[in-house]
């Protein structure tokens, strides 16, 4: 039987956010930014919504070092303890098998929810429900339990999960993985929504802290090799310093390609709670409240005229005249001015590299 006093939240905020530049930089990533308008951080959020489903002691950050005391400024209720810093950018699976560990020892009982600080979720009670369903099945089946989210639409942005046997029937229903599948054209994707097999990869997934290091143990031996807790001491005054030592000498990879791809053992919840993955621009406009003219607008100091579909951000206090725009981002944050055609903002990380090549380090 699961106990809620064992489960805990990994919400994971350590990335730059570079398809959301000139706003997301890396002095001040996307997750510390009000990207819904709302007077609150995507950090900020996601907090909030977990403490409907562990306690708020139990919610840890894991993130980049240079983040620690921006984490704890939008989050001032958390101890410095629940901030899970990495040293250098190794990618998901080294970060997640770091929580895991340290919290294993922590709470050999521990049952994990890992979460991205940048979603959104415009349902939370079900989303709730559908956390408490997966940490229930995780306390007591050893596996790996993704949440996927039902598809609306043939959407070529995200990795599928494809469906098999049902092994926990239900309101929210555990179901066996069969497969994770890349991202697919348009017409592969059509097909997959057409089966009703298939879900969203939406990256949420839950397990037991003592499961998944005996999996890393078994299919990542070259980050267990570092971080078990045989080489770091976990929750003692010497895991900072071992820390610093050995995990920059983990491979740089992801949790999907380390560990979620070569479990036998994993399992998904088709779920509907209103949910977006805030990964580029078009995806926030997409979620945005719109004006009568359909743009999503950030400052009251605006003049517009014959501008549609638009999404703009002004500085406070400055004032934008704008006119015969349409479909583009506005993006101004003093010392950027980003102004680029919607259907091409997939170009945006791209740009961030051009930049970077010519020097101009300062702006990104």
């Amino acid at each position: 039987m699961k106990n809620e006093a064992n489960t805990y939240a990994l919400i994971m905020a350590g990335g730059v956010g570079s398809r959301f530049w000139p706003a997301s930089r890396e002095v001040l990533p996307k997750q510390f930014l009000d990207m819904m308008g709302v007077g609150k951080s995507l950090l900020r959020l996601t907090y909030e919504r977990f403490l409907d489903s562990c306690p708020a002691e139990n919610v840890y950050v894991l993130t980049h070092e240079k983040y620690f005391d921006l984490v704890l400024e939008h989050l001032p209720e958390l101890k410095p303890h629940q901030v899970i810093t990495e040293p250098s950018r190794n990618n998901t699976a080294p970060c997640i098998a770091y929580a895991s560990f340290k919290l294993r020892e922590l709470d050999p009982e521990a049952v994990l929810v890992v979460s991205p600080a940048d979603h959104v979720i415009l349902k939370p009670q079900v989303f709730t429900e559908v956390i408490t369903a997966a940490t229930s099945y995780a306390a007591e089946n050893p596996g790996i339990v993704t949440i996927g989210i039902t598809p609306s639409r043939p959407d070529t942005g995200y990795g599928y999960i494809r469906m098999g046997t049902v092994e926990s029937p239900g309101k929210h229903p555990i179901i066996r993985v069969e497969a994770f599948t890349e991202k697919p054209n348009h017409d592969r994707a059509l097909a997959y929504l057409h089966s009703g097999n298939y879900v969203w990869n939406a990256g949420l997934f839950v397990f037991r802290a003592a499961f998944m290091q005996s999996t890393f143990q078994t299919l990542a031996p070259e980050i267990y090799r570092h971080l078990s807790p045989e080489v770091i001491p976990y929750n003692t005054l010497g895991e900072a310093d071992a820390i610093k030592e050995n995990y920059p000498l983990t491979p740089s990879i992801s949790v999907d390609y380390a560990i979620m791809e070569k479990c036998a053992s994993t399992f998904t919840i088709p779920a509907d709670f209103g949910w977006s993955d805030l990964g580029t621009w078009a995806s926030l406009f997409a979620e945005r409240v719109k004006s009568p003219n359909n743009n999503v607008v950030d400052s009251e100091m605006l003049d517009l005229e014959e501008v549609h579909n638009c999404l703009i951000r002004v500085p406070e206090g400055k004032l934008g005249v704008i006119r015969g725009l349409e479909d583009f981002l506005v993006i101004d944050e003093h010392d950027v001015l980003l102004i680029y055609p919607k259907d091409r903002e997939q170009e945006i990380k791209a740009v961030t590299l051009r930049l970077k090549e010519r020097g101009l380090d300062k702006f990104l």
